[in-house]
């Protein structure tokens, strides 16, 4: 009985929202009914696995709410021990699924603190023995309300945050503020601010508050905002007033209540023994980020970690911890100094010539020496070969070919894109240096030639399919230009164009293996990047790697040199899609080279950071994954066949 009456307990407390109000305006302005699909749509983190102050119980906490919410009829996206970039990308994927959904869920478990009116979920790579990296790769609460602002009819948005709102930067003079949550949304904060969460013990196996919220949801009977009030007041009665949880909720002020001390009255505590009531036992099981000495202490810590900084961000996150701080007068002063020097640099900065040719990698020959890294611009017209970097390192075993021996192009129809015939060979795919998802390293067999893009699937040769009607038109393509590659489509309207064309050349066209593609992008190369160890400037379309760069578009494809098999745009630009499943780790892939695939598989993967990433999803090894019916602005592709 529990599962059925579940979502009407989570939102009930949200039925005297405005979201009704919203929906009719949509019918009036319509004269139509406008529905959306009705599954409600949750993502869950659990974060635990901290580098300095580890905990016990919010993975626990999050697979036992995910399980809840599936038995319930939730579409659940579940994350454990993230950093700071997969949490990002977490939430625009949730973002973008919402859009389909007019029910959405987000719950959170770990490391949080509060300071000044901002939330901040901190990610497993945020350092407490560092205190900069809390403020700097730490998740602002605005950013999940923001993934989550889509406007649906009939929205209803709950987020559930068991976290502490501590502060550990000492702000005694500062007393907390809330931030009004937007509209059609209801926040449930785990404890008040300026206070801690219980993270429970081992032998519980989940917080405090989690604990009974879940048996509150197990339990029948309970069908309105009561659900929190009661789950509150358990908690108070159990902590003896030391936790308090609160709800926050602009459009119903019905549904909210409060700590029985008013959050403007609520001191912020710094250390462990000035936690009003907290025995150091309590604080040591606490979900919450406590400097390991003094508050003094701990400011110079921040402040000795940032004072070497180009950075602006960083002295302001260090105003924001300390707005009174004895180094503020000196942080002030640096971020004016950094922001007169940038707009100095902007004004004296001058373009590259639109006529300087691109380097060209010759394919009948061995790579030449080195060149110096140059400046390339955005397009360039047909040059005679340049020399560019040979690879750092070659592998010592196996059937690889060798860089530019036996590489040559084709093309199957006049719309279709430009192919490489690649030799079959030996590689060895993956990392054992880098994300969980990229181990083990292992040998994989290519033990067939095959094809694959030159180039990723740019935009004109999309919208041929799309003037076919054989793919959909994707929005606003007509801004772009016609040389860039396509995005915002998923892998379901890959599949369309591949099929498209394979009927228009008469060949079978298909997405490259997850193995296929690693073997392209290493281009017969060990090394990190497939020019070397060390990320180079110049060498990839990303938001750190140099220019052509831009930060509302990728460039266009080829814009970039070529990697030893004469591919281009491997590593940036925009992520991939390949045929596989995706699967958390490579233990017991396939060694073959084929498709990694497995019933009803619902996430695919993707391959190669796009150019609003950052230098570290630049290598060779990185992956990621979506949903097959998600429609992302960095994703894109390239096509493959098999040559017989």
């Amino acid at each position: 009985m529990w599962r059925k009456l579940l979502i009407v307990c989570l939102f009930g407390v949200l039925s005297c929202q405005s979201a009704g109000a919203a929906a009719s305006a949509d019918e009036h302005a319509s004269g139509q009914p406008t529905k959306l699909p009705q599954r409600p749509i949750a993502l869950v983190v659990g974060n635990e696995a901290y580098s300095s102050d580890p905990l016990r119980n919010p993975v626990n906490d999050a697979r036992a709410m995910s399980a809840m919410l599936r038995a319930s009829g939730f579409e659940v996206m579940h994350h454990e021990n993230e950093n700071r970039s997969r949490m990002q990308e977490a939430i625009r994927d949730f973002g973008h699924r919402l859009q389909r959904s007019s029910v959405g869920l987000f719950y959170f478990a770990g490391h949080g603190i509060h300071v000044g009116d901002r939330t901040v979920l901190l990610p497993v790579d945020a350092d407490s023995s560092a205190p900069a990296s809390l403020l700097t790769k730490g998740i602002d609460l605005q950013l999940v309300h923001q993934g989550m602002s889509s406007l649906r009819p009939g929205k209803q948005n709950l987020v559930i945050l068991d976290t502490c709102l501590n502060n550990p930067f000492g702000m005694a003079d500062t007393l907390p503020r809330m931030p009004i949550p937007p509209t059609q949304t209801m926040v449930v904060y785990a404890t008040a601010p300026g206070t801690v969460a219980s993270d429970g013990t081992a032998r519980e196996g989940h917080g405090m508050f989690t604990a009974q919220l879940l048996k509150a949801l197990s339990a029948s009977g309970q069908h309105d905002a009561n659900l929190f009030r009661s789950v509150a007041a358990t908690v108070r009665a159990a902590s003896s007033g030391r936790q308090a949880p609160l709800i926050a909720s602009l459009s119903s002020p019905d549904t909210s209540f409060t700590t029985p001390v008013p959050p403007s009255r609520i001191s912020t505590p710094t250390t462990a023994q000035q936690l009003a009531g907290i025995t150091a036992d309590d604080a040591a099981r606490s979900r919450a980020i406590l400097p390991k000495d003094s508050a003094e202490q701990y400011e110079l810590a921040f402040w000795d970690s940032i004072k070497d900084s180009n950075h602006v961000s960083d002295y302001e996150a260090y105003l924001q911890a300390y707005p009174k701080g004895r180094f503020a007068a000196l942080a002030k002063a640096r971020i004016e100094r950094l922001k007169t020097a940038e707009k100095a640099d902007a004004k004296s900065e001058k373009p590259a010539p639109a006529t300087k040719p691109l380097p060209e990698r010759p394919r009948a020959a061995p790579a030449p020496k080195a060149q110096p890294d140059r400046e390339r611009p955005a397009a360039a017209p047909q040059a005679k070969p340049q020399e560019t970097p040979a690879p750092a390192e070659q592998p010592a075993q196996g059937k690889l070919p060798s860089p530019t021996v036996g590489i040559s192009e084709l093309k199957d129809c006049p719309s279709c894109p430009t192919m490489i015939a690649l030799p079959a060979g030996v590689f060895t795919m993956g990392s054992n240096f880098g994300d969980p998802s990229e181990k083990p390293a292992h040998r994989v067999t290519i033990d067939a030639p095959f094809a694959i893009g030159k180039h990723e699937v740019t935009v004109e040769q999309w919208n041929a399919c799309a003037e076919d009607g054989s793919c959909p038109r994707i929005p606003n393509s007509s801004d772009r230009s016609p040389k860039t590659p396509v995005r915002d489509v998923s892998w379901d309207d890959a599949q369309l164009y591949v099929k498209w064309l394979s009927k228009a050349s008469g060949k079978t066209y298909r997405l490259p293996t997850e193995a296929e593609w690693e073997y392209a992008a290493r281009g017969g190369t060990l090394s990190r990047y497939w020019w070397g160890e060390q990320m180079r400037q110049g060498m990839a379309n990303c938001k750190d790697c140099g220019k052509p760069w831009d930060a509302a578009n990728p460039a266009d494809v080829g814009s970039f040199a070529a990697n030893p098999f004469g591919l281009h745009d491997m590593s940036g630009s925009v992520w991939e899609w390949v045929s596989d499943c995706w699967h958390t780790s490579f233990k017991g892939a396939p060694t073959n080279g084929k498709a990694w695939d497995a019933p009803n598989c619902r996430e695919r993967v993707i391959r190669g950071g796009s150019w609003r990433d950052g230098t570290t999803y630049m290598p060779s090894s990185t992956r990621f994954k979506y949903a097959a019916t998600v429609r992302h602005s960095q994703n894109g592709f390239r096509v493959a066949r098999d040559l017989k």
